[in-house]
């Protein structure tokens, strides 16, 4: 068995590429963006276990995907530093660990700092994995149908977890959703240690940029702290004030400490392309409107409805099962059009699902909202990987990383938003903001639909690169 560090070629089988790389990454990827969603349905039975409040349980959501979001550049430029197996392998390391703290935790506070831990193997896993497939299918079709694969998984995750929550919960207790990543954790370390190829590795690369990094993390907290408070103290308050300053500040310093930094962890030149910056701004669009609905449904079933938890996360089934479909597709459709077209009509679909929510009410019986939770599910999986292989395409194989992690920060980004702006606008009356935030979530979706016919390339170049339009 090779150590954790030796370089590991990429496995075939029968003259074929063996599927077991693509296997280990997605369990790892699985795991985190299930652990976004899954807890979801479980806050009712968190808040009474623990005795929190509902700021409190937007926390042991938001708190996950904050430290996600903020250190995914740092942990994308370790991986192009060092690789991306041994970035992938530590993440894994971490959150196995961090589940475990979770599923133990005696208060909410341990709760929530066990759930900032998660977010930094989250972190490490999810640039290196990327650069990892990148490594392991190095066709353009078959890098094409690994991020289908990849995108279909994150859909699978992100959809399954309310429901796989319900059943947890009604079955084992709130608990069991962060035991589950302990088998799940093992068995993607295993794979990856035996089958998973190393990424290129830059070494050459000055020191990681620790103040911008700093920077970074202070702007999002405080973008998403006033999200979150303004739902209790007002958008006018001193201190939801004093968190969006801290927003600004931060990304302004940002800014200067990148554009002066030997070694920056945003290379800002890859934004020079369209197809990149475009991709980056439809992530945070995307996430923004599809979290921000699955943080909202379980909310409306359970509170409007009266639902119980179990059949809260079955009520949930119409936007999981056609995630596999919708991504799939989208896999096959990218290799042979390029991502384009998938991406134009997902984001339209999905559009169109968001705003059929516009008629959830009080009375509003559940058939009448299956077709929009089916087209929000489609259109966002149809979307995921099109857009995941955009980013890549874009970028120089020395930064897959960077771009994998510019990528999905931007789409953690979004889901912290959606979470944190949608859960603010139902603090005081959920099915007026409930409304609000859909057709907020529609817009956005639309925006990218048109950033998507006017930047994204549609057609593969002969060398099998995308030809990003450079401003």
């Amino acid at each position: 068995m090779p150590t954790l560090f030796a370089p590991t070629t990429a496995p075939r089988t029968a003259g074929r590429l063996s599927p077991l790389p693509l296997v280990a990454v997605c369990l790892g990827y699985f795991m985190v963006i299930l652990d976004v969603t899954v807890v979801t349905v479980a806050l009712p039975a968190v808040g009474g276990a623990l005795h929190t409040g509902v700021t409190g349980l937007q926390w042991v959501v938001d708190g996950y995907t904050l430290v996600f979001a903020g250190l995914l550049l740092f942990c994308g430029g370790l991986g192009d530093r060092l690789g991306g197996r041994p970035v992938f392998l530590g993440g894994l390391l971490v959150f196995t660990l961090a589940s475990a703290g979770c599923a133990l935790a005696p208060t909410a506070t341990v709760l929530v700092l066990a759930r900032l831990v998660q977010g930094l193997g989250a972190a490490l896993m999810v640039p290196a994995s990327l650069a990892l497939l990148r490594t392991a299918y190095p066709g353009r079709a078959a890098r094409a149908r690994a991020f289908g694969v990849w995108g279909t998984v994150a859909g699978l995750a992100a959809g399954a977890g309310p429901v796989l929550g319900g059943v947890l919960v009604a079955g084992l207790g709130w608990r069991s959703v962060f035991f589950l990543n302990l088998p799940t954790g093992l068995a993607a370390l295993a794979l990856t240690i035996r089958h998973v190829p190393d990424s290129p590795a830059d070494r050459t690369r000055p020191g990681l940029d620790l103040p911008a990094q700093t920077a970074a993390a202070m702007g999002l907290a405080g973008l998403v702290t006033g999200c979150i408070e303004a739902g209790a103290l007002g958008w006018t308050h001193p201190a939801v004030l004093g968190a969006f300053a801290g927003c600004l500040a931060g990304l302004v310093a940002f800014l200067l400490l990148e554009r002066r930094s030997p070694a920056p962890m945003l290379p800002l030149p890859l934004f020079r392309t369209r197809a990149f910056s475009a991709s980056a701004v439809i992530g945070l669009l995307l996430n923004t409107g599809f979290y921000g609905l699955l943080f909202l449904a379980p909310l409306y079933f359970q509170r409007v409805h009266h639902y119980s938890a179990l059949r809260t996360g079955c009520a949930l089934l119409p936007a999981v099962g056609v995630v596999a479909v919708g991504s799939a597709l989208a896999g096959r459709i990218t290799a042979r059009t390029g991502p384009r077209l998938p991406m134009v009509v997902g984001l339209a679909v999905g559009a169109a699902g968001l705003s059929g929510w516009l008629l959830a009410g009080p009375g509003t019986p559940y058939p009448a909202l299956v077709a929009p939770m089916a087209c929000a599910g489609f259109g966002t999986a149809l979307t995921m990987p099109a857009a995941t292989a955009a980013v890549m395409e874009a970028a120089p194989g020395e930064r897959s990383g960077a771009a994998a992690a510019v990528f999905n920060a931007a789409r953690q980004v979004g889901s912290a938003l959606g979470v944190a702006l949608f859960g603010t606008l139902v603090a005081t009356h959920l099915v007026a903001g409930l409304h609000l935030a859909v057709a907020m979530g529609a817009a956005g979706f639309l925006a990218a639909a048109v950033l998507s016919a006017r930047c994204i390339p549609g057609t593969a170049r002969a060398d099998g690169r995308a030809p990003g339009k450079r401003t």
